[in-house]
């Protein structure tokens, strides 16, 4: 759908900036826009690898052994009957979801996908596990917000903090609501 509308937006704007006479303002915020988006693109590149690089460097150690038995408890509880290499594989989702790592959670939260199919009986179907790990995923509980605070920053925030406490507000109230929808969907269907 989005390949049609977005093509769409682009010719009707094109054609207004023709034929009212703004093609000069229409170029220039083309490559305006263009080298704002290369100029963020960098800045958060350095932003991902850092975190990327230390959560595969934490995977290497201890630190993550620690971890896991920190979310342990939680982890048991959301997804009873998964071995310790899938709750490490979440735990690790988890922590780049809190810390804020979308991107870095990415990978990790394939990779924990990957390893609850092997296991899944019914390839064809989520287990309750793997429903519940979407759900948390999406709803992405932060801590620290890194990746929004690097955009709000380069983009030149005054403020790039304060979006924290609206993030872990919308972040608790999508978790549970989306619990609840899923505790639902499996007691009725």
């Amino acid at each position: 759908m989005l390949n049609i509308v977005w093509p769409i937006f682009i010719i009707i704007s094109f054609s207004y900036g023709i034929f009212s006479g703004n093609l000069e303002n229409l170029n220039s915020s083309v490559f305006n826009s263009v080298n704002g988006a290369i100029n963020l693109s960098i800045s958060l590149l350095g932003t991902m690898c850092l975190w990327c690089g230390i959560m595969q460097i934490a995977s290497k150690t201890s630190i993550m052994d620690k971890l896991t038995k920190i979310l342990k408890p939680l982890i048991r509880i959301i997804f009873p009957k998964l071995n310790k290499k899938i709750e490490k594989e979440i735990s690790m989702n988890m922590i780049a979801n809190i810390l804020g790592l979308g991107n870095a959670a990415t990978p990790l939260g394939l990779k924990a996908m990957q390893s609850m199919q092997k296991e899944n009986p019914k390839k064809h179907e989520l287990t309750n596990s793997m429903a519940m790990f979407i759900i948390i995923n999406t709803a992405s509980i932060q801590i620290i917000p890194t990746t929004v605070i690097a955009i709000r920053n380069s983009m030149g925030s005054s403020n790039p903090t304060s979006i924290v406490f609206p993030i872990w507000i919308a972040s608790i109230i999508t978790a549970t609501f989306r619990s609840s929808i899923n505790k639902n969907f499996y007691k009725n269907g």
